[in-house]
């Protein structure tokens, strides 16, 4: 499989397909669409690896929105997570008397968005839910909520669709794992 040469086939095996991923974000966004109807919705996208399904997300939501963005490090350039935390960019805008949706690529330990939890709660938002595309419940160290789910996955270490490898492969548009 290839994508412009990108991605050669051997390197892994795709474990969801762009089509899949897409029909999953438009039921999401519909799903959003009338939970938060007529409310002040704002969405944070954790950067690096939740930018793409973010951008994909919010064109499924036909509500006045707003976005921020900001960034915490658990894994550096390694492929599991280290269990330390740190915010690396913090945001913008207020989240006073806003309903919050968290998007994240992946949830894996539960730490990072434990730790995103508690920071944004005392940030006075009127709520502050989980919208993640992946989730690896076999990993999880601490139990999280993710209210929005995408798909659940096996513990695999996975790339594409904003996800890397070592900064690289963000591009490629579908979910696949490294070769066995």
């Amino acid at each position: 499989m290839s994508n412009n040469g990108i991605f050669q086939s051997g390197g892994g095996r795709v474990q969801l397909s762009e089509e899949e991923i897409k029909g999953r974000i438009a039921e999401l966004g519909a799903q959003i669409q009338r939970d938060y109807r007529g409310e002040p919705l704002h969405l944070i996208c954790v950067l690096n690896g939740a930018f793409v399904f973010m951008a994909d997300l919010v064109r499924e939501i036909d509500l006045p929105l707003t976005i921020d963005f900001l960034s915490v490090s658990s894994y550096g350039s390694r492929t599991e997570s280290s269990g330390e935390v740190k915010l690396v960019k913090d945001l913008d805008q207020s989240l006073k008397n806003k309903h919050v949706l968290l998007v994240e690529d992946i949830v894996d330990t539960g730490l990072t968005m434990q730790y995103l939890m508690n920071y944004l709660g005392g940030r006075e938002p009127l709520s502050v839910k989980v919208v993640a595309l992946l989730s690896k419940p076999a990993r999880r160290v601490v139990e999280v909520e993710v209210d929005y789910l995408g798909f659940e996955i096996e513990d695999a270490f996975v790339y594409g669709y904003g996800l890397d490898v070592d900064h690289k492969y963000r591009n490629i548009p579908f979910v696949t794992s490294q070769g066995e």
